[in-house]
Formats: C-alpha cells, structure tokens, sequence
C-alpha cells in the first residue's frame, strides 16, 4: 500500500486516496502487519498524517431495506473502519445508499440504524466516516445536499458521536445532480447552499473531477479538469470563471484534502494525467 505515497509524492501530488482491500469483494485478507509498519513510516517521512482517505467498498448498501444484504454492509463497513484505524488514515468515504424497493425516507432511516451499530462497534475509533453526495440516479440517496445534512444530523442525535461523522463532495456528483458548477457565481451558490444545508466545515474531504455529463444529467462520469461541463477549458483565464476557481479558493476548504478521481494515464509526452490536473487547479488558487 506504501507504493501508493510514493506514487503521489512522485506526481507533485500532496494527498492520497486508497483502498484498503478489494473495492468489489466482500472477502478481506487481514491487513498484514509489514504493510501497516511500511504505510505508517511513509505517512510520517511525508508529514501526510490528516492528507490520506480511503474510500470503502462500492458493494456497501447502509441503505438496504434487504435485512441479509444490511448485515453484510454492515459488516463490512465495520472492517473498512478498522483498517483504516489500523493504518491510521483519518477519512473514510463512502456512498449514502440506495432504498431500492423501498422508499427515501426509510433508507434514510437503515443509514442511521447501521451508523448506530457501526458507532457502538468501534467504539474510541479515530476514523471520520464521510457520507459523500452522489449524482442522485435512480434509488441512490445522497444527491440532494438535505440529505447528507439529515444523516449527519439524525446519526449524531442517535449516537452522540459528532466528531466521527463528516462529508465527501465530489464537483462531478454535485453538477450531474443538478448543482450548476460551470461558473464561478454557480459554485459559490451551491457551496452557500451546502453551507446553510449541513455545513462547509464539515467537509472532510473533497473530489475535483470534472463531469462528461452536463448539469442534472445524473450521469456519473469523471473527466479531465477543463476537459467537462465544469470546466469548459483547460486555458487558466477560462478555467478561473468555472466553479474550480471558487471551491479551491473558499476558505472554508483550505486545508481540505483534494483527491482527483480523473481518469489516469500519461500523455504521449510521457507526463501524468494528474500532474496535468493538478497544475490546472493550482494555477486558479487565488484568482479573486
């Protein structure tokens, strides 16, 4: 797993999202103690100790109305946090849920029973756990920012436990749900929006990516910043009146890890898709 630092140490890059285990398995190889003692000596030789985040596993349904699939969520969310505790990373993000055959309210409601179970389970643990937004298609919670303003709430009423439950947002989730970020004024809506709705400081972890898909598409397909209907260019005059300019300079966020979940590669130059990216975006820090 240690390769992964090194990976982003060597593209400029100054955070890390990994995956502890398999994202589409439900078996889990215990962590071996040699990858611990290798990832936690390179986290401290890089001073990354609140820089690193994992995302859990895409087959976790906390919103599942099937008691069987529930459990095994459950379960495995439990593992994820305990390896994540184990490696000491300090975020792990993950999607709401999807009520499939049953309805918002009641998914909203399995989320807060599993957090309940899950809190009482870890109980002393570090980890935040961070409910990110998602495009909104079909059953999947989270699209509308009310709704990881009510899990939060309603999970902290249930457990007392604040400080261990935040967010994720991700730029392209946020526009295919309907949130304009194609302009500047467009993403300082939406963050004012999130702010009143369930707080920017709150936000444990950010995904830029721009979006293939326009505004309200509910398509949940990452592209290259500047290359989406987020950006529009990759020239820094245009790409600063897009909704990057404003999340990379809002105060609230600084600070915040910025994981870029674009499509990786290299171009025929030889140079690193996120190397790319992330000169774009740091060319638009303090644009006013």
């Amino acid at each position: 797993m240690h390769l992964a630092l090194l990976d982003a140490e060597r593209l400029g890059l100054d955070c890390v999202q990994v995956f502890t285990k398999n994202q589409r398995q439900w078996k889990v190889k215990p962590l071996d103690p040699a990858v611990v003692s290798d990832w936690t000596a390179e986290v401290a030789r890089l001073g990354w100790q609140d820089r690193t985040v994992s995302h859990a596993s895409y087959l976790i349904n906390l919103a599942s109305p099937d008691d069987a699939l529930w459990r095994r969520s459950i379960d495995l969310m439990r593992v994820e946090l305990e390896r994540c505790e184990a490696l000491g990373i300090p975020n792990l993000v993950h999607h709401p849920g999807a009520f499939t055959t049953s309805d918002e309210q009641s998914g909203l409601t399995r989320i807060v029973a599993a957090y309940a179970e899950l809190f009482k389970q870890t109980a002393g643990f570090a980890t935040v756990s961070c409910l990110e937004n998602t495009v909104g298609s079909g059953s999947n919670l989270g699209g509308p920012f009310e709704h990881l303003g009510e899990l939060r709430a309603r999970v902290i009423e249930s457990t007392g436990e604040e400080a261990r439950v935040g967010f994720c947002i991700d730029t392209c989730h946020a526009h295919a749900a309907g949130y304009d970020l194609s302009t500047r004024a467009g993403a300082d809506a939406a963050l004012d929006a999130f702010d009143r709705i369930a707080g920017l400081t709150n936000i444990r972890v950010l995904h830029l990516n721009d979006s293939i898909g326009g505004v309200s598409s509910h398509r949940d397909r990452h592209a290259h910043i500047g290359e989406g209907t987020i950006g529009g260019s990759t020239r820094a005059p245009a790409l600063a009146k897009s909704g990057f300019a404003a999340v990379v300079n809002r105060p609230e966020l600084q600070g915040v890890p910025m994981i870029l979940e674009t499509p990786k590669g290299e171009t025929e130059a030889g140079t690193a898709f996120d190397t790319l990216n992330v000169r774009r975006l740091r060319k638009l820090v303090d644009i006013p």
